[in-house]
């Protein structure tokens, strides 16, 4: 897998196979793709290339160039056998890959946000005798007294459809000429009380002139708001 040069002695290397094989990484971590040759170079056996193995390249994952400078700062300065390690021990993998800043990062935000899972769900575990007594409640509530503010409202709404119904221009009309008509029947009565001599001149002119002013007040009345309710209904 690694190839150098820089002395007259080529150094007997294992093959990418042998490598792979031996090594739990995917195909992607075991043989990355370096696209800068002077990033992964060690000064005391001079340059090296790593190069692709033959199987299936696998597909680049996305990583910020910031970040993979960062983590090719942190390679670069490993000898071989650091690099070799790295490859073929999982263990050390794990504590180099433990004392990268950006995975610390992620795993403190990691567990910060455990923590703080945990904390809500623990508050939602205290809260729950309240939240079952105030179900209870609501389960009262709407069992007793909101039966009984129900037929209350009931009762209020057929209230207000009567007097809706009493104070509507169709039964003032109505009330008022059934007024009419009764002052008309008084009228009348004590006309023929005065012709059946029941009653004097005097006390039938002061009785028949008020009958007879209430019932024209009340005509007046009746026609004016037969008039505008006829107009409105034109509009």
């Amino acid at each position: 897998m690694f190839k150098f040069w820089g002395s007259n002695e080529q150094q007997a290397q294992p093959r990418p196979q042998d490598v792979t094989s031996q090594s739990w990484y995917p195909p992607s971590v075991v043989s990355p793709d370096f696209s800068r040759p002077s990033t992964a170079s060690v000064s005391s056996y001079g340059s090296f290339n790593l190069q692709r193995p033959t199987e299936q390249p696998q597909s680049p994952s996305h990583v910020a160039p910031a970040e993979a400078a960062g983590i090719i700062a942190l390679l670069k300065d490993k000898s071989v056998d650091e690099l070799r390690k790295l490859l073929a021990d999982k263990d050390a993998y794990n504590q180099f890959l433990l004392s990268i800043d950006q995975v610390k990062i992620q795993n403190n935000i990691r567990d910060e946000l455990s923590k703080e899972t945990l904390q809500i769900a623990k508050d939602n575990l205290d809260k729950e005798p309240r939240i079952m007594e105030l179900r209870n409640q609501c389960k009262i509530i709407r069992t007793t007294e909101l039966a009984a503010a129900q037929e209350k409202l009931l009762d209020l709404e057929r209230q207000k459809e009567q007097l809706l119904k009493l104070y509507s221009p169709a039964s003032l009309l109505q009330r008022l000429q059934e007024a009419m008509n009764k002052t008309e029947e008084e009228s009348e009565e004590l006309h023929r009380q005065l012709l059946d001599r029941e009653t004097d001149v005097g006390a039938f002119v002061q009785k028949y002139k008020k009958l007879r002013t209430t019932y024209h007040r009340r005509a007046l009345i009746h026609l004016a708001a037969k008039t505008s309710s006829v107009d409105t209904g034109k509009a």
